[in-house]
């Protein structure tokens, strides 16, 4: 009998995880907000410079006040004093010494501008608020010579991310799931909170790093205490359930931006939640795997009678004592045992170009995904419809790649998936900006495809490296998806100078990654390996699985599986 059964004999899906699940779920609506954030509060406005009258620095709205009849509207003010662009709208980051006033003459052009001196805007910018009332952007202005480091606040949030996924990682394998969940929603709460009261944007970006730092302890030891306490035949299920929670969270938070404009009543009501989150915590029952493996056999006995009891079996319950436990438990004991390191993954020849491959699809995939949804304003419609739009795609895009993998192959399905991902990307690139419905269909069709590309990497991975190595191999891959979402917000810096750079090398490194991904092995109706051996010689070392068995993988794969993607 194994623990699967154990589990089962201790009421499967009953009563206790419904609760369980439901309660470890709900966080990760937010959890989801919180990852895509910055597109709101970090959103840049329509802005010039403010403008002053030659002589006294006093600024034009005060002036138009007191003198609208003399100097005019201020519409002509801004004609006076600020050049435009080509668009007919006010330059951004300049405006004329002096005012021309002549400019407002019937018969006057604005001719070539370039030869007017002009100069920086040294008393600040005035900024659109008809549609945010407040970013970080406004607050410090963040524009012109400080725009970059809007890109910068992101890719800090992504150093956090990984940094956390390193640290509370290795944390919760030592003190367990539960108390660094609890904490890590008492960092994100406080945290976020903080990050609202930020007095500087220095602050603001070493909250912000915290904030990564909580959501990954959260999405870790979510899915690992959601997938160790659940029955095989519904894990498939519960992981599509908290997969589709972080794609409604994706659709929520444009409401939830909608109606708090302001940046820091919005970063407040995306964190408070998870002091609630943090209390009820308390309540969640240890992972009972966890607690043999770290050799407490003695509370996993205890922990598991109270689920019993909970679900109505208390006399099967009382039936359980620990050697019963560690018979039960005794192949999972044993591979802990084993002793690899990474450099088990390079060793081989068959192993090697598995984790080189993989890992170039994971970062490709990451890297991508983020530079396409943390810059949804280039594409001209509303910001919101936009992250509406950003976020229902994964729901048929999740489904797609299901069916792809159940019934095409796993390698197929993931290459495709990457390679139409980078033609969209590069395709935008071509299309005017004027045709802005197809920019935006194409930009969707991208997302769309990457979000398959990440369904299809958690279980593909796991499915390639053998057991010994499998959560290795899946760390060193999610750390990659990690790296390439810090580095996305610093390629997007590269349009600065060369507007077509960033979509090319966005598109380009899935294409790659999607080469690289057809010179893996397909593992459609392939058992699961369980030592390096059985990978390089393919023997087969269990009966072949059956396809309900196949898809509950990814659900088995513990707390890797859950980082990128926002899939938790």
């Amino acid at each position: 009998m194994t623990f699967a059964d154990l589990l089962d004999r201790m009421g499967g899906m009953g009563r206790f995880q419904i609760l369980h699940v439901t309660l470890l779920v709900v966080p990760v609506l937010l959890t989801a907000s919180h990852n895509l954030l910055q597109n709101f509060s970090a959103a840049v406005p329509e802005h010039h410079c403010r403008v002053r009258l030659a002589g006294n620095d006093t600024e034009w709205p005060v002036v138009v006040v007191n003198r609208t009849q003399s100097l005019g509207s201020p519409e002509e003010l801004l004609w006076v004093s600020i050049p435009m662009d080509e668009a007919g709208k006010p330059e951004k980051c300049s405006r004329f010494v002096t005012p021309h006033w002549h400019l407002l003459g019937s018969n006057a052009s604005r001719g070539n501008q370039t030869q007017r001196e002009t100069e920086p805007c040294h008393d600040g910018w005035i900024y659109d608020r008809s549609v945010f009332t407040n970013t970080i952007i406004m607050e410090w202005d963040l524009v012109c010579s400080l725009r970059t480091r809007r890109q910068v606040a992101q890719s800090v949030y992504m150093g956090g991310v990984l940094v956390g996924a390193l640290v509370f990682g290795s944390l919760a394998d030592r003190f367990g799931r539960k108390a660094v969940l609890s904490w890590s929603y008492l960092q994100m709460a406080v945290s976020g909170v903080c990050t609202a009261l930020s007095p500087t944007f220095l602050a603001y970006c070493i909250f912000r790093f915290l904030v990564g730092m909580a959501l990954s302890g959260i999405i870790l030891n979510c899915m690992s205490l959601v997938l160790e306490w659940v029955p095989t035949k519904v894990r498939t299920v519960a992981g599509t359930v908290v997969g589709y929670c972080a794609t409604l969270g994706q659709i929520l938070l444009p409401g939830l931006a909608y109606a708090l404009p302001d940046w820091r009543w919005l970063q407040f009501t995306a964190s408070m939640p998870f002091f609630v989150f943090f209390l009820y915590s308390w309540w969640f029952a240890e992972s009972a795997r966890w607690l043999v493996l770290a050799g407490k056999p003695e509370r996993a006995v205890e922990v598991l009678r109270k689920v019993a009891q909970i679900n109505g079996r208390q006399e099967e319950g009382e039936k359980l004592n620990t050697e019963v436990l560690k018979s039960n438990m005794q192949k999972e004991m044993t591979l802990a045992q084993a002793s690899h390191t990474l450099v088990s993954l390079v060793r081989t020849p068959t192993v090697r170009r598995i984790s080189c491959c993989i890992s170039s699809v994971w970062f490709a995939t990451s890297f991508s995904y983020y530079g396409l949804v943390m810059d949804l304003q280039n594409f001209g419609f509303s910001l919101y419809l936009i992250q509406v739009a950003f976020g229902s795609i994964d729901i048929p895009a999740k489904l797609g790649a299901a069916i792809g993998m159940s019934y095409v192959g796993r390698r197929a399905t993931q290459a495709s998936s990457l390679i139409l991902a980078g033609l969209a990307i590069l395709a935008n690139i071509f299309v005017p900006p004027d045709l802005q419905a197809v920019r935006t269909a194409l930009a969707v069709l991208g997302k769309g495809c990457l979000a398959s590309s990440f369904n299809c990497l958690y279980l593909y991975t796991g499915e390639l490296f053998p057991t010994v190595i499998r959560q290795t191999g899946m760390g060193v891959g999610s750390t990659l998806a990690r790296v390439g979402g810090i580095v996305a917000p610093m390629v997007r810096m590269t349009g600065e100078y060369v507007p077509y750079l960033p979509p090319l090398i966005y598109g380009i490194a899935p294409i790659l990654s999607g080469v690289a991904a057809v010179f893996l092995p397909e593992t459609l109706n392939v058992p699961l390996p369980d030592t390096i051996e059985d990978v390089e010689s393919r023997r087969s070392p269990e009966p072949p699985l059956s396809k309900g068995q196949e898809q509950v993988l990814l659900q088995k794969l513990g707390p890797e599986t859950a980082q990128d993607g926002g899939s938790c």
